[in-house]
């Protein structure tokens, strides 16, 4: 006997059924776990299946409900239709990108629900797919409820065709908190546009709250009858009206911010055929704030207009208060009749030829002028939309995704907050440019790391008071969250002609002593040092055989998981550099290094806070080793000394050292044969000030009770400018 058996879940043209079939069953199932590399996944189909399709593109009914994943950015490439009883869930912090014009939008029917779960520090994003984006770019999010309106018995939504409308007052189409729509109001013809969202006979049983509609084609937010209330909305840049409200709205709206909006900021009316249709609309809207300028008033009251009372409304930049046609008989009645009730407006900042209405200059016995702050701070963002809008004084900043590679030029946007989700690599001939104020969070661990192979270049150009950031994505940020900063370059190394980086594969090396992989200049490197193995770590910034025409300064490493800045050779000087609590060494020189350090100020590290080496497999590798360390700070305790002198050593200056909280000033051992050499030719010199140190202090691991020849004891050194204290150039851009 044959069975057939279906497991019909949704369809969306981007989320395909895989077909299986043996002698027995024939079985339809969706694609459980995504799509790799074009195969199933997810389904045991014995080799007679299908490939998924990238579950990742929306678009098409759905059926069945469907919870989307935040960590997937979703493209919606046609029509989304939630079909009742379906509920489409949209968790915290996922974005949709619209890519199909008038043909992309996502409409809920009656019966069926959406949850959109967003919060204030993690809002859902719904915009445009473009590279270049622009109001009209895609539809928008359409809503269809059961709620009363005054458009007859089963009216069809404008754009969707869907049905709307009914008797159940307090029918619910699910939760919307937390919500910004960018760029929509995609146009079929004059007469027929989406809005940002459009909510038509939405019942009061629906959460609509905390939305913003950003640079909308056409209006911005309208409710099409209903009784759903609307509270704490923003809307900025649309192309014709802030919000909307008509066909028999008996909702209230509290919280709006309107800005530039290019007609009405709020366009309120009752019915476009009849203005005294029933239910009318009755509505009482509290704090609201306008900020022109508008070219039909703060409210446009048309249409019958409705029962609408207004209260702390605060207006600024506007040259007309409140709008109506003297032709507009049902909208005339009812102002004479005391049905439009304005109290607490204030005007700020209004045009010279500001009128109080349309029907003459003089204020009206209705409309009662005071002290309002609006939305919460007058013309100035409410608190309340901090973090979450978009185009605000206090929006939340934009983030998109950086990883995989460039050979070209990739100039970053300060106003961005770039999620390093895995390796980004600046190939030969490419250049990444960061501006300053530019934040980049890592949230791929191992595999979060950005790398600069040779011929490529990296400028990062911050600023004291405003540095470039690169850290963890994490809330709760530690060590070793992601990898770290890799460079390499093309000058000369002890490692052979050629090495490959320990991380991230890029070969290094070479004969170009004065190479440039770049300018960096005021960098924060955050919790670095993901770990491989024991023996591959990152480290906060890591340099393999950079050149002396690299500009390296002004850069900190904080709490990396190994070490916080270590320089493979090459010959690239850094100057003003920070360490603070690395969970090896401070900064590390190895490999025949030939740059030298000015002004370094180290503290907390775990081992050494400066290990400096020549070969670790060959202490007289060449070239040698050669560096002048001149103010440096290094403040206790450490493991390993102020300075681990070892394999090989090499040949080293250090001028005006301050050691401060250190029970061992110079580490070497005895076995360390090409090291003990260097110290007995004379080719280690410090000059060095302790403070603070231990009871059980030891100048050298060797000679425990005095200081060695080539040890000059200081006793006025001030290290990397301020004693143990941190040096005034660090003040501002350190952590």
């Amino acid at each position: 006997m044959k069975t057939n058996i279906t497991f019909f879940t949704f369809l969306l043209s981007g989320l395909l059924f895989v077909s299986c079939s043996d002698d027995d069953t024939t079985e339809t199932a969706t694609c459980s776990d995504g799509i790799q590399n074009g195969t199933e996944t997810g389904i045991d189909c014995g080799g007679d299946c299908q490939p998924c399709a990238d579950l990742s593109v929306l678009s098409g009914d759905l059926t069945s409900n469907l919870t989307l994943d935040a960590s997937v950015e979703y493209s919606l490439t046609g029509a989304l239709v939630v079909k009742a009883p379906a509920e489409l869930t949209i968790p915290r912090g996922t974005t949709i990108k619209a890519t199909g014009g008038t043909s992309a939008y996502i409409a809920v029917e009656q019966g069926a629900k959406i949850f959109v779960d967003g919060s204030a520090d993690s809002p859902v994003v719904m915009t445009s797919g473009s590279d270049n984006p622009q109001p009209g770019d895609w539809g928008g999010l359409v809503i269809a409820g059961k709620a009363p309106t005054n458009k007859g018995a089963s009216p069809t939504t404008e754009v969707g065709d869907l049905t709307y409308g009914g008797t159940a007052s307090n029918d619910s189409s699910g939760s919307i908190r937390y919500l910004r729509v960018e760029y929509t109001g995609a146009t079929f013809t004059n007469e027929k546009e989406f809005n940002g969202v459009s909510l038509f006979g939405v019942g009061s049983g629906t959460t609509f709250e905390y939305v913003q509609a950003y640079e909308a084609g056409d209006d911005g937010i309208e409710f099409f009858g209903g009784t759903v209330d609307g509270s704490n909305l923003v809307v900025t840049g649309s192309g014709d009206d802030g919000i909307d409200y008509a066909d028999g709205w008996n909702g209230n709206g509290t919280d709006w911010y309107i800005s530039g909006a290019a007609k009405g900021a709020i366009e309120g009316s009752n019915n476009g055929d009849n203005g005294n249709a029933t239910p009318v609309t009755t509505t009482t809207l509290t704090n609201i704030t306008v900020v022109g300028p508008v070219s039909e008033g703060a409210l446009y009251y048309k249409e019958g207009g409705g029962n609408v009372t207004v209260d702390n409304f605060y207006v600024s930049g506007a040259d007309l208060g409140i709008k109506w046609k003297g032709d507009d008989a049902a909208a005339v009645a009812r102002v004479s009749n005391g049905d439009l009730t304005i109290t607490n407006m204030q005007f700020a900042n209004n045009a010279d030829g500001f009128q109080y209405t349309s029907a003459g200059a003089e204020k009206p016995s209705w409309l009662g002028t005071g002290v309002a702050t609006g939305a919460g701070n007058k013309s100035d963002a409410p608190t309340w939309a901090s973090g979450w809008t978009n185009g605000l004084s206090n929006s939340a900043v934009t983030t998109e995704t950086l990883e995989g590679e460039t050979s070209g030029t990739v100039t970053l946007d300060a106003s961005v907050e770039y999620l390093l989700t895995s390796g980004f690599v600046v190939k030969n001939g490419g250049t990444l440019n960061i501006p300053a104020g530019t934040v980049i969070k890592a949230t791929g661990g191992t595999s979060s790391f950005i790398g600069v192979a040779q011929g490529g270049k990296i400028n990062v150009n911050g600023s004291e008071d405003s540095p470039v950031v690169m850290t963890s994505g994490s809330d709760n940020p530690q060590r070793g969250d992601w990898g770290g900063l890799v460079i390499a370059g093309k000058a000369p190394t002890n490692k052979g002609a050629t090495a490959t980086t320990e991380v991230g594969d890029l070969t290094y090396g070479g004969t170009t002593s004065d190479d440039s992989s770049g300018s960096i200049q005021y960098l924060r490197v955050e919790y670095t040092g993901a770990t491989f193995t024991n023996e591959k770590e990152f480290n906060g910034v890591s340099l393999f055989g950079v050149g002396s025409g690299t500009t390296f300064e002004y850069v900190e490493a904080y709490e990396a998981g190994d070490d916080g800045i270590e320089f493979f050779g090459g010959t690239v000087d850094g100057k003003y550099l920070v360490v603070n609590g690395s969970g090896d060494d401070g900064i590390d020189y190895a490999d025949g290094w030939n740059g030298d350090g000015t002004n370094w100020y180290i503290s907390g590290a775990a081992k050494g806070a400066i290990e400096g080496s020549n070969n670790g497999d060959d202490g007289n590798a060449s070239p040698v080793t050669s560096t002048n360390l001149t103010n440096i700070t290094v403040v206790g305790p450490v493991t390993e000394g102020a300075l681990y002198y070892k394999e090989g050593g090499g040949n080293v200056t250090v001028v005006n050292m301050f050691v401060d909280g250190v029970d061992l000033g110079i580490k070497y051992k005895t076995d360390d044969s090409a090291a003990v050499a260097r110290i007995a030719n004379s080719d280690l010199s410090v000059d060095i000030q302790f403070t603070n140190s231990a009871s059980d202090f030891e100048y050298t691991s060797v000679d425990a009770n005095s200081a060695p020849t080539w040890m000059t004891i200081a006793t006025d050194n001030t290290g990397a400018g301020n004693g143990a204290s941190k040096p005034d150039w660090a003040n501002g851009w350190t952590n």
